[in-house]
């Protein structure tokens, strides 16, 4: 496994969604309906932007994402929801600008998310059946970066401290956590096709803060020592092995002479 060139520094991920959603409710105007919970579910896209990939969205690298939700009406104009989105994030410094792609950097990551939110609706869509809106909130998200060695083997990236964190030598450096906080923001539109169901159109970010902990280049860890420590590790890999071959031998030869009482 060559960690100094196939395991990447951990970025930032700002999430970037493009939702659709129905709506299933009990819209009507009837005020005491206006009051009423509804649940949302959506498909759409996510996608990663940061130091791997520093556009807001790229089709071309989104990954399918889902979620649930509940929504509750506040008044006319405000909506209170919360709700658990999953997904897939990935990037690599193949797709990067030409100056970083020597740099062979890349991750996958699940995602999970808890958020709460407030919406504020820019008509009333009770009267014109169509709205657009604004949102934003707070989120709790789960994340578990990993990359592939030269070998093609899954390695999780955190217990390595790529960017040193956890380690003597870089005492600066912080173990960071894998469950974290995110700001969510957004627009969208919707619209009543009839009296229970709304359909939407969503664009929604994450703004986390993990780039400012870890991609900044002057925290990148001194390379020679994760050959060094990669080095220790292989020997110690043949050592474990030549005293297995040592044991399978002795246990054979215990065998035999068992056979032979």
């Amino acid at each position: 496994m060559r960690v100094a060139k196939t395991i990447p520094l951990l970025p930032c991920f700002a999430l970037l969604a493009m939702t659709l959603f129905v709506r299933v409710n009990a819209w009507s105007q009837n005020d005491d309906l206006l009051k009423e919970p509804s649940i949302a579910i959506f498909t759409g896209l996510i996608n990663y932007q940061g130091d791997l990939n520093p556009n807001s969205f790229t089709l071309g690298r989104s990954k399918f994402s889902a979620g649930i939700g509940i929504r509750k009406p506040l008044s006319r104009w405000f909506t209170a929801r919360a709700g658990f989105n999953f997904g897939k994030l990935e990037a690599a410094d193949r797709y990067n600008r030409d100056y970083l792609k020597p740099r062979n950097l890349s991750f996958f990551t699940g995602i999970q998310e808890a958020y709460a939110g407030l919406e504020f609706h820019l008509l009333d869509i009770n009267k014109t059946r169509f709205t657009a809106y604004l949102y934003g909130g707070l989120a709790l998200f789960h994340f578990n970066p990993w990359a592939y060695d030269d070998d093609g083997q899954k390695t999780y990236l955190q217990p390595l401290s790529t960017e040193g964190q956890g380690l003597a030598e870089f005492p600066s450096q912080k173990i960071y956590k894998l469950t974290q906080l995110a700001l969510p923001f957004g627009a969208g539109i919707k619209y009543a096709v009839s009296d229970k169901i709304n359909i939407g159109f969503e664009l929604s970010q994450r703004k986390t803060n993990i780039e400012t902990d870890l991609a900044l280049p002057e925290n990148y860890a001194d390379k020679n020592k994760f050959l060094q420590l990669e080095s220790n590790y292989k020997s110690i890999q043949h050592k474990i092995a030549a005293a297995n071959k040592e044991y399978e031998n002795l246990f054979e030869k215990i065998m035999l002479l068992e056979s032979e009482l």
